[in-house]
């Protein structure tokens, strides 16, 4: 693969919700010819029993109503079973309140995603519970704008 450029060609500022107020990152996005480099770094995230957090790029264009019931439901324009949902992404993995993840995705482009939402849950993504893996709350959410 090749390395990633700079800057970002999308971004998500990531906020917590009230109950998670300290919970704050970033997610990145990198257009390569045959996929996207996502980058997520992440801080003030809540210990858990499993350290796990559910990922995903929402549907929704809006991180707002009780819970971020506005994110609406998984990015899924195939209207495919989970996990098989372009915005079915890996999850985060607690480090001392801190998660670092970067992977590569071939399930959409840039363009796709502008003005979606990005949602962590605050439990893990069990990859096959319909309709979205039962992750549980949504604790923190960000929209994704251009660079």
């Amino acid at each position: 693969m090749q390395q990633r450029p700079t800057p970002p060609c999308a971004i998500a500022i990531i906020r917590g919700s009230e109950d998670y107020p300290n919970l704050r990152g970033q997610v990145r996005f990198y257009q390569r010819r045959h996929c996207v480099l996502v980058e997520a770094t992440v801080r003030g995230l809540p210990k858990t029993d499993t350290g796990f957090f559910g990922f995903h790029i929402h549907a929704g264009d809006r991180c707002t109503g009780a819970d971020f019931a506005d994110t609406l439901g998984h990015y899924n324009p195939a209207e495919s079973p989970h996990p098989d949902h372009a915005g079915d992404l890996p999850p985060l993995m607690y480090c001392h309140g801190d998660a670092y993840l970067a992977v590569a995705t071939g399930r959409f482009r840039i363009g796709d995603i502008l003005g979606r939402t990005v949602v962590i849950h605050n439990m893990p993504d069990d990859f096959h519970t319909q309709p979205a893996g039962n992750a549980g709350t949504k604790i923190a959410c960000g929209v994704i704008q251009r660079a």
